[in-house]
């Protein structure tokens, strides 16, 4: 695992995946992964030989898969690491609890790897850049029912900060890896606007929504709202 690090990632296009990957113990270690929507991670980490519990309300079904919330996971489940992308900063007023549980269920030292965004870091010149761009592609003659800035803020109006959710998270686990990364691409046709808006947060001209956290539980801290 990488030493502790703060940055802007040097490839905005490498994948969830990929990034999990590349954090986790080797398998067939035993890994949770925290709302899973579709699937897709889920799947890619069975695929390559993890031994995976995947948990979302909505979950698909499969043996891998299972339909709760982590306040529903036994009190005695283990796991060797646990991933999570896009989903703690819905979690509100159960968002310490729940931190507390996946340290729990780490309570022999795997890796937390949280991949995230933080709809409060928009400012305007990211908004500005971001409604460009949408508005060339349509132009372009690429239709999309990609919301406008205003819209796609106005819905996160009321998720958990970033600095509060990872304020939280360091109270918990010790950071190994904590890493800014593009975000709005993935609403903008992917690889090339993806490159384009690496480059606006490197030179500060926008800034980078998304954020990527790999720590270790810190057993004096753990369990500490169970």
């Amino acid at each position: 695992m990488r030493r502790a690090s703060s940055r802007v990632t040097s490839t905005p296009v490498v994948s969830l995946i990929e990034f999990v990957l590349t954090h986790l113990p080797s398998p067939p270690a035993q890994v949770l992964e925290v709302g899973c929507g579709q699937g897709e991670l889920a799947l890619a980490l069975d695929a390559a030989g993890y031994e995976v519990t995947a948990i979302d309300p909505a979950a698909p079904d499969g043996p891998i898969f299972r339909r709760i919330k982590l306040e529903e996971l036994e009190d005695d489940a283990r796991f060797d690491a646990v991933v999570a992308s896009g989903v703690f900063h819905h979690m509100g007023e159960n968002l310490e609890s729940n931190l507390d549980r996946v340290a729990r269920v780490l309570e022999g030292g795997g890796p937390f790897v949280l991949d995230e965004f933080g709809p409060d870091r928009l400012d305007e010149p990211t908004a500005a850049w971001y409604e460009g761009q949408r508005l060339i592609l349509a132009a372009a003659g690429y239709p999309s029912e990609r919301p406008g800035a205003e819209q796609w803020a106005q819905h996160h109006d009321s998720v958990t900060p970033s600095d509060v959710l990872l304020a939280a998270v360091r109270s918990r686990f010790d950071e190994q890896v904590s890493e800014d990364v593009p975000y709005l691409w993935r609403y903008l046709g992917g690889v090339a606007s993806a490159e384009l808006e690496e480059s606006l947060v490197t030179m500060g001209a926008i800034k980078a929504l998304g954020f990527r956290f790999v720590g270790m539980p810190r057993g004096e801290t753990a369990f500490q709202s169970l």
